[in-house]
């Protein structure tokens, strides 16, 4: 039976009527600082647990509730005669719920140049401990950590005087998933600044969504964001209309995003299964779509397209011709709006922020067993170096850079061929590379001649030089670093196309 109810919180939203209706059930309650100060001005009778344990509140309400009285009365086991027996000598009453919060440790760290000073002053330190306490002593103690769980525990108690063993239980998971979650985000916020990867790793995110399903319709699927402002990434987005998001919609919108910040000019992306299959840039995002789509006009169908700057109503009359899922872009226009209303099924992100690039975040993968860790992939090119006798135009070279964003974004092996900054064939994700270059050439529709070809890693043997050749390739970028480089140098010289080396490989898998 619950007697005695502890309750000390930060997020006082409902606590009053909360606390009023469990003192007209008969349970007595003692409460600490603010809480207890709040209560007792709306007429409850809170005793403050200083009465309790004969000890003040001291420095600075660092240490209030950090006394065997109260975390005895927590931990007995009240079928445990020799615990019984021990309260009793010391006097000390058991209590049967306890109802914390805790410090806004991240609220706290989410404000503008907060300092590391007022982040520690926000490290609770006895709300954690009151609440671990009860919750490894679920089999007699409700604990309750979240607000919106008062109108459940007041059921229960109205109707048996105490709540049930499965309720008790998943109060205290739900109690050590809050305290790991509050500890990880302490954890995360003191190693920051940190350039190294910790021995043990711990990570929280927070649920966004429930989806649908995941990649197949048999899979449960959730999405979850990482804490604090993500400018730029898709948990920032604003979906203005269509069906909620899937786990493939995400992914996809994922990889369109990450390869649209490579680009400042105006610039469109096409991805369909986490692979672009049309990119271009141009002075206007309606030219830059307009070239998307013409890259690859099939492949677009089905297929999530992201825009670099607004969406205006001549764009949208080229994109409602086509079934897309879904469009980012960081707005749309009236006229855009009223134009994909006759396409409801179609999801529009508006994402404001979606050329910047959020800081501080890792690429993780998971493995059976384990997980990768790694920086995220972002550096480009680190010197271009021209190593064949052609140099390339000021043109190619527009080009080779714009391949190579493209590339560093495919599956690999991945080949990518480009003209006038629109991308003409995308060979992603082969076990070979003259297979992703020949895939790429038999696949294109486009006349390749006079294109320029992009590999995310070196040319392990010339055939690939020599395929590009066939296809009228003038220019290639690579990272180079084969020890056969020469045979490509050599091959490259022989048929006339130009070649540069970035130093930089961009395996993506």
């Amino acid at each position: 039976m619950i007697k005695t109810a502890l309750i000390s919180v930060s997020d006082k939203s409902g606590i009053v009527e909360f606390a009023s209706k469990l003192e007209a059930l008969g349970i007595q309650i003692l409460s600490t600082g603010g809480t207890a100060k709040l209560l007792r001005e709306a007429g409850i009778k809170a005793i403050d647990v200083s009465d309790v344990t004969g000890f003040p509140e001291c420095l600075d309400g660092r240490v209030k509730t950090l006394h065997p009285v109260i975390h005895g009365g927590i931990l007995a086991i009240r079928g445990n005669q020799q615990h019984m027996e021990t309260l009793k000598q010391l006097n000390i009453n058991p209590i049967d719920l306890v109802v914390i919060n805790l410090y806004p440790f991240k609220e706290t760290i989410l404000k503008e140049e907060v300092t590391l000073e007022e982040a520690i002053e926000n490290i609770d330190i006895g709300g954690p401990t009151m609440l671990r306490s009860a919750a490894k002593n679920h089999q007699d103690v409700t604990v309750v950590v979240d607000p919106k769980d008062y109108n459940k525990i007041l059921d229960e108690v109205s109707l048996a005087g105490n709540t049930t063993h499965e309720t008790r239980y998943k109060l205290a998971l739900k109690v050590f998933q809050h305290t790991s979650h509050y500890d990880t985000l302490i954890a995360e916020y003191l190693g920051k600044d940190l350039k190294e990867f910790p021995e043990t790793l711990t990570i929280t995110y927070e649920k966004v969504q429930d989806l649908r399903y995941g990649e197949n319709p048999h899979q449960k699927a959730v999405f979850y964001r990482e804490i604090g402002k993500q400018e730029g990434s898709l948990v920032e987005g604003k979906q203005l209309q269509g069906k909620e998001l899937s786990f493939n919609n995400i992914n996809d919108a994922n990889g369109a995003l990450e390869l649209l910040k490579e680009f400042d000019e105006a610039t469109v992306v096409a991805v369909k299964h986490t692979n672009p299959c049309g990119v271009a840039s141009a002075s206007t995002i309606y030219q830059a779509y307009k070239k998307a789509y013409e890259a690859d006009p099939q492949s677009i169908f089905g297929g999530i397209v992201a825009a670099n700057d607004v969406i205006d109503g001549d764009t949208a009359n080229l994109m409602k011709d086509v079934f897309l899922e879904v469009v980012i872009a960081p707005d749309f226009t009236e006229e855009a709006l009223e134009i994909f209303k006759n396409k409801k099924n179609v999801r529009l992100i508006q994402l404001n922020d979606v050329k910047r690039m959020p800081t501080g975040t890792y690429d993780v993968k998971k493995v059976l067993g384990g997980i990768l860790l790694q920086e995220k992939d972002d550096i480009l090119i680190e010197e271009i170096k021209v190593v064949t006798e052609n140099k390339p135009s000021d043109k190619e070279l527009l080009d080779l850079d714009f391949a190579f964003k493209v590339v560093k974004h495919i599956k690999s092996n991945g080949i990518v061929m480009v003209k006038d900054q629109q991308t003409l064939a995308i060979g992603p994700g082969q076990v070979s590379r003259i297979w992703a270059l020949e895939n790429a050439i038999q696949n294109s529709i486009h006349d390749l001649k006079g294109s320029v070809l992009a590999s995310d890693a070196f040319f392990p043997f010339s055939d690939s030089v020599e395929a590009a050749a066939k296809a009228g390739i003038t220019a290639i970028i690579q990272p180079g670093g084969s020890v056969k480089d020469e045979d490509s140098i050599k091959a490259c010289n022989e048929a006339g196309i130009t070649m540069v080396f970035t130093g930089v490989r961009h395996f993506k898998h």
